[in-house]
């Protein structure tokens, strides 16, 4: 059994704010929750990041098919100009020839820009959306807290 002598300071006394039951202390408290909050705040950066990381991926590659339809593109107007100039040139066979070489060029122009297209849309919005809704969920749940 422990004798309280006058040279220890009164609970009630030290200024530190505990209930009766002899819970931690309101300050500490709060330290904690603002310690739990930054790395609440952090690890939603680290997730918006990792988020736009894989989203400037998706539109980088996108970007690039659509580039590359573009090159194609140009390739299949130059044949199909080729096209021309030989049918004005000479009879069926050449210009048959490079109408096939255009119709190629135009079907590989198709494939990439199509396949450009279904990167960009599956990038979505630029937006970190679940990073969004989680700290709205993180924020509601906080509000919660505080009123109980």
């Amino acid at each position: 059994m422990t004798v309280m002598s006058s040279t220890q300071p009164h609970r009630a006394g030290s200024g530190q704010n505990t209930d009766r039951l002899g819970q931690e202390p309101v300050g500490e408290l709060v330290q904690r929750a603002s310690q739990q909050l930054t790395e609440l705040v952090r690890g939603e950066m680290r997730l918006a990041q990792a988020e736009m990381r894989e989203k400037g991926k998706r539109y980088s590659k996108g970007g690039g098919l659509f580039g590359g339809a573009g090159v194609v593109g140009f390739l299949m107007a130059q044949a199909l100009v080729a096209t021309a100039i030989a049918a004005l040139a000479v009879p069926l066979p050449v210009w048959a020839a490079a109408l096939i070489v255009t119709a190629v060029l135009g079907v590989i122009a198709a494939v990439m820009a199509m396949s450009g297209k279904k990167q960009v849309d599956q990038a979505g919005s630029p937006t970190p959306e679940q990073t969004v809704e989680n700290v709205k969920a993180d924020v509601a749940e906080i509000k919660e807290s505080a009123h109980r």
